[in-house]
């Protein structure tokens, strides 16, 4: 019996454990050839929890994206800090959960 109550318990702590996997999309000015994407680029990857070869530029279109899979959310703030060192200016970030691959395919 005691065994039964402390499964939803531990279950509950557990939580907080499981990571959050989500897309980012920043809005960067100041993209205009592939060294600047390099250098934003490096940047992105050295953050804890990015999956590396998702990081994707468009140069054209200043967009920034990538996924990561975090505690929490990476805040706005760090991404303009980051955004900034790296010598740019952050117009916007948009955060959506990422949707996995299975429910992709489901009709």
């Amino acid at each position: 019996m005691q065994r039964l109550i402390m499964i939803p318990i531990l279950l509950a702590l557990a939580l907080p454990a499981w990571s959050a996997e989500l897309h980012y999309k920043l809005r960067v000015d100041g993209l205009a050839c592939p060294y600047c994407a390099y250098g934003i680029e490096k940047k992105i990857k050295a953050l804890d929890g990015v999956v590396k070869d998702s990081v994707e530029i468009r140069l054209n279109d200043g967009v920034v994206a990538f996924e990561a899979s975090t505690d929490r959310p990476i805040d706005e703030a760090t991404l303009k800090t980051l955004v900034n060192d790296a010598g740019f200016t952050l117009r916007g970030v948009k955060t959506q959960p990422l949707v996995q691959e299975d429910a992709r395919h489901e009709p």
